[in-house]
């Protein structure tokens, strides 16, 4: 029974002494001091050794301007318990005071403790960047540094510089401590990448890459190639981070993976000049199959995405070609799959690609595999307008895949084929979900569709413009670019002055771009630029112009500008790192 009691009385204790915890706390972060105060020093009381409890009581009567009882209290702490770093908070205390010279003679103290115990740097060190006392934190990392070489506060001393503004400093100091302790590398290029994306100037991403470019030239270390490697792939400049790695392979043929996984980073990012490049190195320097078969398809689907009418004799025959040099089999599946869509979508023969896609399901193929056939399948089906036949494959897939990308993919097809069959409702049922997709893409999609339904569902309640939008986005998905185009521009003239005009603009501007008519196309995405400066497609029409301008009609005094704006204006845009990026190889900031 002793025991039961004595037992009890502990645990209301410590219940007693959470909750006078949470009280105090609560206080404390309503500057509600007077408050504070009085349970911290209550909490004090009864663990005299709780050094939050103390740091918080002080801190109180530093708020209260009670400092007399700041400094007693730490003077006594000071005297009990011999802590270096309570030097720091006596000083901090009498420069609270404005009392400077005192303040300079305690923290002077502090750093004199390092001297006689190097191990003391690290609790100092802290305590002073605490206060954000960044010079003493800097003193005290190098007393300590000085005093014992073998001791390295690079990352503390490169967090400070970069505090402080001194960011070339931290750059130095960053790539010293990388490549001395190269264990440290991903938590330093996680640092460095905040910067990169932060900077608005690229001061700090010129001299970080000046810096990286030096080491590797003066060294010959493999180690810089791919830290430059590294750099460009957070600038999106995929044919410079190739150039790195190939270096590298030239003296370590084993890094050849990393070449393959840097053509699908620049296939993911639609930098299509540069995955031809790196997966054109691929097929020249290896004999693996399956890396051929699939550097062979991401071409072909890249030259297929860039066909005109008259390219499609050529594009099926060198497809059959391909499948009859590597056979019919598990294998060569994403050939037959690339060869059952262009069938479709391109030569305009669903049957011929139903065919090869039910064949290669006889196979016998993975689950992932199966799923990816049925996807393809159902694109088909819904290309013929068999909608429910449709949501079948799609719904196999979303079960058979699910908390998987593709199952994530086919969730979203599913989405779009209730919006092109106008149930709206269902479609932003489904999308809601989809709009927290751990795949950013589908995300952004879903989010796309979203506000395009909802937006115009708000509009128009009876969502007569909305169902035609939907059915000529159909005729899109069906690579009926004349009919679909038809279509929008007899939304523009029937809805003119409506919520849908803008993102109709933009439909019609990606479909003459589709077409090569590169004029219509500025025509359509200046018309939101003038109309609707304050809508939500205003970014994608201001980079969509940049870049014929760019790539199309090779003006780049035109660019520029617009890249700017996108830039400025819209730093939140999805196109906002690509502008940037483009906008400095235009000014010729890229020059290595």
């Amino acid at each position: 029974m002793k025991k039961i009691i004595a037992f009890v009385f502990l645990f209301l204790s410590l219940w007693v002494n959470a909750q006078n915890e949470q009280l105090a706390q609560n206080y404390y972060d309503r500057g509600e001091f007077e408050k504070a105060v009085v349970s911290y020093e209550e909490l004090l009381k009864n663990n005299p050794g709780n050094s939050l409890f103390f740091q918080r009581t002080v801190d109180c009567y530093q708020q209260l301007q009670q400092f007399d009882k700041a400094e007693k209290a730490l003077q006594a702490r000071l005297e009990k318990f011999k802590q270096s770093n309570l030097l720091i908070e006596l000083g901090y205390n009498y420069q609270l005071q404005k009392d400077e010279s005192k303040a300079k003679k305690i923290y002077e103290q502090a750093i004199d403790k390092i001297s006689k115990n190097v191990n003391e740097a690290y609790g100092i060190g802290y305590t002073f960047e605490r206060k954000s006392l960044l010079d003493y934190a800097l003193l005290a990392y190098k007393t300590a540094t000085e005093i014992e070489p073998r001791l390295t506060f690079n990352s503390q001393i490169a967090v400070i510089y970069g505090q402080q503004g001194k960011t070339d400093l931290m750059i130095e100091t960053y790539l010293i401590e990388a490549y001395q302790n190269p264990q440290n590398l991903p938590l330093i290029q996680s640092q460095l990448s905040r910067f990169m994306n932060e900077d608005a100037d690229e001061t700090f991403n010129d001299n970080l890459r000046k810096s990286l470019l030096l080491r590797a030239q003066k060294t010959q270390d493999i180690f810089w190639n791919d830290f430059l490697s590294w750099f460009f792939i957070q600038q999106k400049e995929y044919g410079k981070a190739f150039i790195q790695q190939k270096a590298i392979y030239k003296r370590e043929p084993e890094s050849f993976s990393n070449i393959v996984n840097l053509g699908q980073m620049a296939i993911e990012d639609n930098d299509q000049e540069a995955a031809t490049e790196i997966l054109t190195f691929v097929l020249q320097n290896t004999n693996d199959i399956d890396l051929i078969i699939q550097a062979n398809s991401y071409l072909m689907e890249m030259k297929i995405e860039n066909s005109q009418d008259k390219d499609y004799v050529a594009i099926s025959q060198e497809l059959d070609k391909l499948i009859t040099e590597f056979g019919v089999s598990p294998y060569t599946l994403p050939l037959l799959r690339l060869q059952a869509n262009f069938s479709a979508f391109q030569l305009k023969k669903p049957e011929q690609a139903k065919t090869i896609l039910k064949n290669a399901m006889e196979m016998n193929l993975s689950r992932n595999q199966t799923a990816e056939v049925k996807m393809e399948l159902a694109d088909i089906l819904l290309y013929e307008e068999k909608f429910n036949q449709a949501l079948i494959y799609y719904s196999q897939v979303e079960n058979d895949m699910s908390g998987d990308v593709l199952g994530q993919e086919a969730s979203l097809k599913t989405a779009k084929t209730s919006y092109y069959k106008a149930d709206f409702e269902w479609a932003n049922h489904q999308l809601k979900v989809l709009k927290s997709a751990s795949t950013q893409l589908i995300a952004n999609d879903a989010l796309d569709l979203f506000l395009l339904i909802s937006d115009n569902t708000v509009e128009d309640s009876t969502q007569t413009a909305l169902k035609k939008f939907a059915r000529a986005d159909f005729l899109l998905y069906q690579n009926k670019k004349q009919e679909s185009l038809a279509q929008f521009q007899q939304i523009l003239k029937e809805h003119k002055g409506e919520e849908i005009e803008a993102v109709t603009l933009l439909r019609i501007g990606k479909i003459y771009e589709k077409l090569g008519d590169f004029a219509k196309a500025l025509e359509s995405y200046q018309a939101i630029i003038a109309n609707h400066k304050e809508g939500i497609y205003i970014d994608e029409a201001l980079f969509f112009s940049a870049e014929i301008y760019a790539d199309h009609l090779k003006d780049n005094e035109k660019a520029k500008p617009l890249y700017e704006k996108v830039i400025l204006n819209h730093e939140d845009s999805i196109y906002s790192v690509e502008a940037r990026k483009k906008y400095r190889q235009l000014r010729g900031d890229n020059n290595l």
